[in-house]
């Protein structure tokens, strides 16, 4: 009695884990843009929810290239079923995520490489998209056409 007591607590603990894991990965329609570093999506369940994508940062409203890069983000993934991968929530309830398109591309890699956002190193350490914003800024793409761009963490300090 007490071995089927202890495997059904196993059992149980195992099916918490693959809830959680769960929980961390979801798949969704993206319904609306917001900016070129955050989206609304759209689950099955007909529940919503605002997504800032992790490891970048895109132009704020008001900034050079604002525009460009909200658009550039639109033509990537409005109206696509993507796949997001929650890693933490930042300080105004936005979930922050990696986000994945059907292909498997990474959508905040696809925005740093055609040059319509950085590399946020004050939240991410990760080395691909450090080299991808390397790689913008020697062909002078997209904001990296300026001769001194200003970061938005420098917009929002001001």
């Amino acid at each position: 009695m007490r071995l089927l007591l202890f495997i059904s607590l196993i059992m149980m603990g195992c099916n918490a884990k693959e809830a959680a894991a769960t929980e961390k990965q979801s798949t969704g329609t993206v319904i609306k843009i917001v900016d070129g570093d955050t989206y609304d999506i759209l689950f099955d369940d007909k529940t919503t929810e605002r997504i800032r994508m992790e490891g970048i940062d895109a132009p704020e409203r008001g900034m050079a290239f604002y525009k460009v890069s909200k658009d550039y983000l639109g033509t990537l993934c409005f109206g696509q079923t993507i796949r997001i991968e929650r890693t933490n929530r930042d300080r105004y309830g936005r979930t922050v995520a990696k986000t994945f398109l059907g292909n498997g591309n990474e959508l905040g890699f696809l925005m740093i490489q055609a040059g319509y956002a950085w590399h946020f190193k004050k939240y991410s350490a990760d080395a691909q998209l450090a080299n991808a914003e390397i790689e913008a800024r020697n062909k002078r793409i997209g904001l990296w056409v300026d001769e001194t761009p200003i970061a938005p963490w420098e917009n929002r300090k001001k």
